[in-house]
């Protein structure tokens, strides 16, 4: 897992619900489509589930 990543699953983690990129990358003020690229990558390791359409959310294990 990247720094990147890491950064993004914590803030998603902390917000306790399920969340877009766009927030994602407001609060961790990084560019929407890097934010896009971690959260597709962290889903296909399986740390990140998509709820409903557009909105991510960390798997709970």
């Amino acid at each position: 897992m990247t720094p990147e990543e890491e950064k993004i699953l914590n803030e998603m983690k902390s917000l306790g619900k399920p969340v877009r990129p766009g927030d994602i990358a407001k609060a961790c003020e990084m560019e929407s489509k890097e934010v896009s690229k971690a959260i597709a990558s962290l889903r296909k390791q399986g740390l990140v589930d998509s709820p409903k359409r557009c909105y991510y959310a960390p798997v709970e294990k």
